[in-house]
């Protein structure tokens, strides 16, 4: 019984620690507009992949190695509004907000195959991130 409790503990404990989290039309802004948690206008990078269910093994895979950035989904068919202002055509796509502003994405062709891989899109990240340092 030990045995099984312990097992289930570290399951959900690996669950929780890299639970994908969803977001729709009723959270949209608020989750790329996200500020730094102490207050230090940090630069505040936001990936958003704009996700359905018939190409979800399209998906990107690789979202919980990204470094230093808040990782959210989207299934298209719980945020029209979200998807009609960004002009998703396909899914997956990708964009890269800075302080809520939409700097960089990423678009599957006709294949509808993820259009970026982990390297392409942590690479594109740090470039988003220093681009108005000097």
């Amino acid at each position: 019984m030990k045995r099984f409790l312990f097992t289930l503990l570290l399951l959900l404990a690996s669950f929780v620690s890299y639970s994908q989290e969803w977001i729709d039309d009723s959270n949209f802004d608020k989750k790329i507009h996200a500020s730094d948690a102490f207050g230090d206008d940090e630069t505040v990078i936001t990936v958003v992949e704009f996700w359905v269910e018939f190409n979800k093994d399209n998906a990107f895979k690789d979202w919980d190695k990204l470094k230093g950035v808040e990782y959210y989904r989207v299934n298209i068919e719980k945020a029209p509004n979200a998807k009609k202002e960004y002009r998703i055509r396909m899914a997956p796509t990708i964009i890269i907000f800075k302080n809520g502003s939409k700097e960089e994405s990423f678009k599957a062709g006709l294949d509808l195959v993820c259009p970026v891989d982990l390297k392409e899109l942590q690479e594109s990240i740090e470039e988003v991130k220093t681009a108005d340092k000097f």
